[in-house]
């Protein structure tokens, strides 16, 4: 498919919602799914650091 202009690229023969939403919604869940481990993996060291400082001074 051949655009004739950057702006007839993005409305994609007027199905240029669907399909950039469709793109939004993919990266959102992908940048969630990458982020999500990392934070709890975060969130649980500092909890067992906590846990290890509070055994320390017993």
């Amino acid at each position: 498919m051949i655009f004739e202009s950057f702006s007839d690229f993005l409305a994609m023969g007027k199905h240029g919602l669907f399909v950039w939403s469709a793109y939004g919604i993919c990266l959102a869940v992908l940048a969630i799914n990458i982020a999500s481990p990392l934070l709890a993996r975060r969130r649980y060291l500092q909890q067992e650091a906590r846990r290890l400082r509070r055994e320390s001074n017993t």
